[in-house]
């Protein structure tokens, strides 16, 4: 089965709570190895609107990449999320950021997520469960990726340890 890292984050309603709805979603349809503690971090793309709560998490899967997908859609609707402005605010996201060695581009998916290596709220967690993991467009390591940005400043360990440690546990 292939290993498959994912991204969720959220600043909308009960942040903490959607992600423990999230995680519990996700463990219905996969077999989930390892989740991130959970970070607190600023809005990338649009400044004006709440902080994210993010985490990162390993699981291993026999979908394949498109149902997979159709899979994280209907948790996200369920879990309140409706089209809105890109990197506006939502409920939850979550985002497939590598899935194995595939690399896959379609209309609706792209494996390796395009953006992932530029983002700090997705490699602080994402290094923390699977730091060695390589991107097999870039060749490189989650860790490496992070070690390249310029500041991580805005991510910080969530407040809540209780979230963290349910993440974790």
């Amino acid at each position: 089965m292939p290993r498959i890292l994912l991204g969720l984050g959220g600043n909308l309603g009960d942040r903490a709570s959607t992600m423990r709805a999230a995680i519990a979603g996700l463990t219905r349809f996969l077999n989930v190895s390892a989740v991130s503690p959970v970070y607190e971090t600023a809005p990338m793309y649009l400044k004006d609107q709440p902080a994210f709560l993010n985490l990162a998490l390993t699981a291993e899967t026999d979908m394949a990449p498109a149902s997979l997908l159709a899979a994280v859609k209907y948790l996200e609707q369920r879990l309140g999320r409706v089209p809105g402005v890109r990197y506006g605010p939502r409920p939850i996201d979550i985002d497939i950021l590598l899935f194995g060695l595939t690399i896959e581009t379609a209309d609706d998916l792209t494996i390796p997520h395009p953006r992932m290596a530029e983002r700090g709220f997705v490699l602080v967690p994402a290094a923390d469960v699977a730091g060695d993991w390589v991107h097999p467009v870039l060749g490189r390591t989650i860790g490496d990726m992070l070690a390249s940005l310029a500041s991580t400043a805005d991510v910080v360990p969530y407040r809540d340890q209780a979230l963290a440690m349910a993440a974790t546990g």
